[in-house]
Order: structure tokens, then C-alpha cells, then sequence
């Protein structure tokens, strides 16, 4: 059985520049994390293009099992980019799925 990690993040900007170069920075920090932190099987992150009342940000990342992504969660490179990320956002969803 495998984990997919399903993460979304409304971002705290109002500014539409500001909020495009936090989305930015966010997707190329979680896209550095794929070659380093083993345990990602696969990683997509990116921002919305809908608008309106949708979330920001949205990664999905397959892992072997929970265990991975604890791992993943607790890697520092991951926490460099998690302590970026709350910084900037307003609001977090996240589901993890098994199939």
C-alpha cells in the first residue's frame, strides 16, 4: 500500500505579484526536495490558475507508506522548506490517501 500526501495552502498575500513569487518560491523549494529526500516516489507541486476561492498552492507526493512520510516530513531539507512555506501562508489542508 502506498501514501499519497495531498497538501494545499492558501497563501497570506493579497498582492497578486507578492502572492505569485510566494507560490514561486514555495513550488521550486518543495521541487528541490525530489533527488534529496529519498523517500519521495513522486512529487507534483503547483498554483492554482482557476482563481477565486481556491487554495493557492497544492502538492501531491506518492510515498512506500506513512512511515515514508513521517521520514520526509522530518528531513531537514523538508523543514528548511516548511519553515518558508508557513511563513507565508494563511491556511493549510492536507489528506494523506492510500492506494
Amino acid at each position: 500500500m502506498s501514501i499519497r500526501h495531498v497538501v494545499s495552502w492558501r497563501l497570506a498575500a493579497t498582492d497578486p505579484a507578492e502572492k505569485a513569487e510566494h507560490a514561486a518560491r514555495i513550488i521550486a523549494g518543495l521541487e528541490s526536495l525530489v533527488g534529496v529526500v529519498d523517500e519521495i516516489r513522486s512529487l507534483t507541486v503547483g498554483a492554482d490558475v482557476a482563481g477565486g476561492d481556491n487554495w493557492d498552492v497544492v502538492l501531491i507526493a506518492d510515498f512506500d507508506d506513512m512511515e515514508a512520510v513521517a521520514r520526509y516530513q522530518a528531513h531537514p531539507e523538508h523543514q528548511k522548506v516548511g519553515a518558508y512555506i508557513r511563513s507565508v501562508v494563511a491556511a493549510r489542508m492536507a489528506v494523506d490517501l492510500a492506494f
